[in-house]
């Protein structure tokens, strides 16, 4: 099966650049850039490590994506090294293995299938809903709570602390309930709910104000979630 071979080849990817690249050649990757001897040498790892994975009449291939590493990871040394150009970096590795895999394996597109796809109204109902549940929710969200973090400000509780891991975290708890409504299992909503109502209560350190605070936020992300998913079930 052609697509082993993709398993093969991604696992490869990720042994090569997590697991056999010591820290030590980042940072001199990182400095010396094109001439740091240990990029050519993480080219090289790659290299074997598919053929050891995939077998040496791959060699072509592995040869490619190992040249690959080599040129992506020589041009990331010069940005900054943060989430957004690391995933980035990882999209340019997995969109050269998965050109060589559809290269060598002869698999041919399908570009009607690919349309109709695009137009199934199911996934777009979910696509819809997850963006609707992320920074749009967080907004309507901040606005609905301001009145409570302002008086939180007023106190000296500071209600906007970690404000970006808050809008994070809602984020991530909508679309968990969403996918959890869409799977049915309402059940585990109820022990998220009640696991981080428990946490909330438990932080004896923090002002019984942000506590209460805290939890009105969580009660109307999930409220939101919970609605969103709802109705993306009664339309699908």
């Amino acid at each position: 099966m052609p697509y082993i071979l993709l398993i093969k080849l991604i696992a490869a990817h990720f042994l090569s650049d997590f697991f056999f690249q010591p820290k030590s050649w980042v940072d001199d990757r990182n400095n010396q850039h094109y001439a740091s001897l240990r990029l050519y040498l993480h080219g090289g790892v790659t290299f074997l490590t598919i053929i050891l994975l995939c077998g040496p009449s791959l060699w072509l291939i592995a040869l490619i994506i190992g040249m690959g590493h080599i040129a992506i990871d020589g041009g990331k040394s010069y940005l900054s090294q943060n989430t957004g150009w690391f995933l980035a970096d990882q999209i340019a590795h997995l969109l050269i293995i998965s050109i060589s895999w559809i290269i060598y394996s002869g698999i041919t597109v399908d570009f009607q299938s690919i349309m109709q796809s695009l137009n199934d109204r199911e996934g777009w109902l979910v696509f819809t809903g997850m963006v609707v549940l992320t920074f749009p929710s967080g907004k309507l969200i901040e606005f609905i709570t301001e009145k409570w973090r302002n008086e939180l400000d007023q106190q000296g509780n500071n209600g906007k602390t970690l404000a970006k891991a808050g809008m994070w975290i809602g984020i991530l708890e909508r679309l968990i309930v969403f996918v959890l409504i869409l799977a049915g299992k309402y059940e585990v909503i109820g022990l998220l709910l009640t696991a981080k109502t428990l946490l909330r209560f438990n932080e004896t350190n923090r002002p019984e104000a942000k506590t209460e605070y805290l939890l009105i936020g969580t009660l109307i992300s999930m409220v939101f979630a919970i609605s969103v998913g709802i109705g993306v079930l009664k339309l699908m």
